[in-house]
C-alpha cells in the first residue's frame, strides 16, 4: 500500500531524528550515567558548539532538581541566533563556519576559566558540531585574519571536515586536547560532554577534540594543504611558517594518547547519528514500511554519493531487489561539494545530494525523498535542506533541464526555492551532521 502523504512522511522521519539529539530530550539520561552521585560545590560549564545554549539550559535544569549543592557558573559559545536564556551559564554567540573576533573573545575568557580551576572543582564541557570555529584561539605567531583566511579556503576547496579539522587543531591554542592539557594538574575532576556531528565519532574530531587526544601531526596539515593545492597563495605565509616550525619541533605538538594529562580527564558521547537514523528507522517501521540504514559515515562528493544511492533506488524500483518495496533508505555523515573559484553558488551539501538525485533518477516514478542538515543550515542558505515527493516528480518533463542547469551552477537552492520544497526548521540547536531519507514507494 503507498504512502498517502508522502511530504508529511519524509518530514515526520526527520523530526524522529532531531528528537534524539535534542539537548532538552537526551542530556537528563546522559548525566545520570555520567554522574552516579550528585555533584557538589563549584562547577565550571563551559564549551562550544551550534548545540552548546541548549546543552547548558538543559544542564543548568537537571542540576536545579538533582544536584542541589552543586555552584554551577561558566559560560559557553554558540553560533548566531542559537543562544538560549540561562540562569548562571552565560551564553555568547560568535561566528560560524568562519570565526570572527566574538569567537576569539570567548575563547580567550575560556582559557581564564580554566586557570581558575582548584582542587575539588569539577569541570564540565559542553562540546558540539561547530566548536572547531566557534572556539578559535590562534596559536603563537598567528591572528584571527590568519584562521580566517585558512578556514575560509579549507571549505571553499571540499576537503572533508575531519581533514579540515586536522589543520584547525595545529593552529590553535585550545584545540587538539589543547584544553585538556589547560586542565590537567589543577586537580580538578574533567568529564566532556559530546553530541557527535562528525563520521566515526570519535572525540578528537567531535569540534577538533578540545578535551580529547589527538592523533594527528603537523606533518598531516601540511600534506592536507598540499593535497588540495593550497599552498599556493591560498593560505597566509605565516601559518604555512608555522605549521612547518612545528614540524621542526619548534611549535608544541597536540597532546597524544598516554599522554598522563589524560588519566583525569573523561569524554562522554551522549548522542550519534546513527542514533537518529535508528529513531528515523522506528518511525519508519511503524507507518508499514521496511527501513535500511546504509550507514552514518557517508562520505563524498554529494552529486557522487546522490548517484550511487540512485542506483540502489533503480534497483529496488524496477526488481524489487535487494529489498522489496515499500522502503525507506536511511543515511547520515557529511558529504562535501567542492565549488570552482568563478561560480558562487546558492546551497550547501545536503540539497546538492538531492539535486543530483532528482537530475539521475527521472525514471523512478515513486521515488520521494529529503536531505537535511541537523543542525537546520545547510550550506549558504538559511534552509535546513530539500525534498521532493514522487507527485511532484510528474512535472520532470518540463523542469529536467532547469534542474541540471541548477545542478552544473551549484544552485540547489535556488532549484528547490522554485519547486517551493526546501525545508525550513530554523537553528535546530543541536548538530548530529546530515539526514538523508529515499523513500522507494509502492506503485499507488
Amino acid at each position: 500500500m503507498a504512502i498517502k502523504n508522502t511530504p508529511q512522511f519524509l518530514q515526520a522521519a526527520f523530526d524522529a531524528a532531531l528528537k534524539t539529539a535534542d539537548p532538552q530530550v537526551m542530556l537528563p539520561d546522559g548525566l545520570r550515567n555520567v554522574f552516579s552521585t550528585p555533584l557538589k560545590g563549584r562547577c565550571l560549564v563551559l564549551g562550544a558548539g551550534k548545540a552548546a545554549a541548549s546543552m547548558a539550559v538543559a544542564l543548568e535544569q537537571y542540576a536545579q532538581d538533582n544536584w542541589p549543592e552543586a555552584k554551577l557558573e561558566g559560560m559557553v559559545i554558540t553560533r548566531y541566533g542559537h543562544g538560549l536564556p540561562t540562569k548562571t551559564i552565560k551564553v555568547i554567540e560568535a561566528g560560524h563556519p568562519v570565526p570572527d573576533e566574538a569567537g576569539l573573545n570567548g575563547a580567550k575568557e575560556t582559557l581564564r576559566l580554566i586557570r581558575t580551576l582548584q582542587p575539588g572543582d569539577q569541570l564540565i564541557a559542553l562540546i558540539s558540531g561547530g566548536g572547531s570555529s566557534l572556539l578559535t584561539l590562534p596559536a603563537a605567531d598567528l591572528s584571527i585574519q590568519d584562521l580566517q583566511i585558512t578556514t575560509q579556503a579549507l571549505l571553499m576547496s571540499g576537503a572533508p571536515i575531519g581533514q579540515m579539522n586536522v589543520v584547525r587543531k595545529h593552529l590553535s591554542g585550545i584545540l587538539g586536547g589543547h584544553m585538556a592539557r589547560e586542565a590537567a594538574g589543577r586537580g580538578a575532576k574533567v568529564d566532556a560532554l559530546l553530541i557527535s556531528d562528525v563520521t566515526g565519532d570519535h572525540p578528537s574530531s567531535i569540534a577538533s577534540g578540545p578535551c580529547a587526544p589527538d592523533e594527528s601531526t603537523f606533518a598531516d596539515a601540511i600534506q592536507i594543504l598540499k593535497d588540495y593545492d593550497l599552498l599556493q597563495g591560498q593560505i597566509p605565509k605565516v601559518v604555512t611558517d608555522y605549521l612547518q616550525n612545528g614540524l621542526s619541533g619548534k611549535n608544541p605538538e597536540t597532546p597524544k594518547s598516554g599522554d598522563p594529562i589524560f588519566k583525569q580527564i573523561n569524554n562522554h558521547l551522549l548522542a550519534t547519528a546513527h542514533s537518529c537514523l535508528e529513531a528515523a528507522a522506528n518511525y519508519c517501521e511503524s507507518q508499514g514500511v521496511k527501513a535500511v540504514i546504509l550507514g552514518d559515515t557517508v562520505m563524498g562528493e554529494a552529486k557522487d554519493v546522490a548517484l550511487m544511492q540512485a542506483a540502489l533506488a533503480r534497483e529496488i524500483y524496477l526488481h524489487d531487489q535487494p529489498f522489496k518495496k515499500p522502503v525507506a533508505l536511511l543515511s547520515g555523515g557529511e558529504c562535501t561539494v567542492t565549488i570552482p573559484r568563478d561560480v558562487k553558488g546558492r546551497g550547501g551539501r545536503c540539497s546538492e545530494f538531492l539535486l543530483s538525485l532528482y537530475v539521475a533518477t527521472p525514471d523512478l516514478g515513486t521515488l520521494s525523498a529529503l536531505a537535511a542538515d541537523t543542525d537546520g543550515i545547510d550550506g549558504s542558505e538559511n534552509n535546513a535542506g530539500a525534498w521532493f515527493a514522487s507527485e511532484s516528480r510528474k512535472l520532470m518533463n518540463n523542469n529536467h533541464q532547469l534542474a541540471k542547469d541548477g545542478l552544473a551552477k551549484h544552485d540547489s537552492y535556488g532549484f528547490f526555492k522554485d519547486l517551493d520544497t526546501l525545508v525550513h526548521t530554523g537553528p535546530t540547536l543541536t548538530n548530529v551532521n546530515d539526514f538523508r531519507i529515499l523513500l522507494i514507494d509502492s506503485e499507488s
